[in-house]
């Protein structure tokens, strides 16, 4: 585990944030600008030191003030990728990606990272003539190429418009099954976070409100309140079953044993995915429909009413045979309908309400 505890002074803030963060795969931290994200990536790196605390990566000691260990950044083995690529513009590609390059030069661990990060017909350009997503592929391989133990980036997106983000977002889905080493990915974008992110901490004024499995952390009461009604959905893990054979649909296997109708043509039976259902995308009823165009009704048990922000609006937290499920439903419906938590109910989810951004490779 990456183990974190520790507290500095940041004017009028104090950062203090206790998390285990796993040894691999992708952990997000969120939280608003001024939240402390940045502080907390600059003193994993050895960048900034804490006033006290500790940093445990593995077995190894970072930070320990009570033990006087704080190693320097060169020390702790770390990449870093920062929100503007940092390229050296009088060297080339291919020598901002062997600049700090360690030992003997390995061609096949170069050739590796370049395939990866599709970066074959830009070796010999210079950066002033790279987009802004190129720059940051570049980035990301230097930092790869250094064989670190961890690797932090630190909103590597914030500075690219839209098309470059959708550019470089595979390239580090990619990254994330392919390479086998933690990394913490600093971001205030939800949408960044479900597409790669496997656990989510979470710190609001400098203090870690909750850490954990993505999913868990998605439907926990404390994350609930930063999301907007748009922003509500739930996470449901599932695996590729089989595509229809007449229609452009792609049937889901949950794991909790149900089917979802996707508007997809997943072809990788046996693939994990994460389906991102939007809250607003789902409706209740108190009796099966017949002869309904909605291809996913399926059973389901109201768990709990909360209220909203917006009064005309609740929120319905639903149970999916053990798998929490959101629906957002008028005031005028709940009382209609006289719902309350226990009710035997089905849920309507439109499978056209799902798109590529709501369907993620695990």
């Amino acid at each position: 585990m990456l183990t974190i505890k520790v507290k500095r002074q940041l004017g009028a803030t104090l950062l203090d944030v206790a998390a285990e963060l796993p040894l691999q795969g992708v952990s997000a931290v969120f939280g608003r600008s001024g939240a402390g994200k940045t502080s907390l990536i600059n003193i994993l790196g050895g960048l900034a030191t804490p006033d006290s605390g500790e940093i445990r990566l593995g077995d190894r000691w970072l930070y320990h003030s009570a033990k006087k260990i704080n190693l320097p950044p060169e020390k702790r083995n770390a990449g870093f990728v920062f929100q503007d690529a940092r390229l050296f513009p009088h060297y080339r590609v291919r020598g901002n990606l062997n600049y700090g390059r360690k030992g003997q030069r390995q061609s096949s661990e170069f050739d590796t990272v370049v395939q990866l990060l599709g970066l074959e017909s830009l070796l010999e350009r210079y950066p002033t003539s790279l987009s802004g997503g190129e720059k940051q592929r570049v980035a990301i391989g230097r930092a790869l190429l250094t064989q670190p133990e961890i690797l932090l980036m630190d909103e590597p997106l914030a500075s690219l418009d839209l098309p470059r983000k959708r550019e470089l977002l595979p390239y580090l889905q990619r990254l994330a099954r392919e390479f086998n080493l933690p990394i913490v990915y600093v971001s205030h974008s939800l949408d960044e976070i479900l597409q790669l992110a496997d656990h989510m901490l979470v710190i609001d004024k400098g203090r870690a409100v909750i850490s954990g499995p993505l999913a868990q952390v998605w439907d926990s009461a404390e994350l609930r309140p930063w999301l907007s009604q748009q922003e509500q959905s739930s996470l449901l893990q599932a695996t590729v079953a089989e595509t229809h054979g007449n229609y452009a649909m792609t049937r889901l296997q949950l794991d909790n044993g149900a089917s979802l109708w996707v508007n997809k043509v997943l072809r990788d039976q046996g693939e994990r995915i994460r389906v991102r259902v939007h809250s607003n995308q789902v409706s209740v009823c108190t009796q099966k429909p017949v002869g309904s165009s909605i291809r996913n009704i399926l059973p389901v048990t109201l768990e709990q009413v909360n209220d909203t922000d917006n009064r005309d609006y609740v929120q319905l937290r639903l149970q999916l045979a053990g798998t929490p499920l959101w629906a957002n439903i008028t005031r005028w419906s709940l009382d209609e309908l006289a719902l309350q938590p226990g009710a035997a109910l089905f849920a309507q989810i439109k499978g056209v309400s799902l798109t590529d951004a709501d369907l993620v490779h695990s």
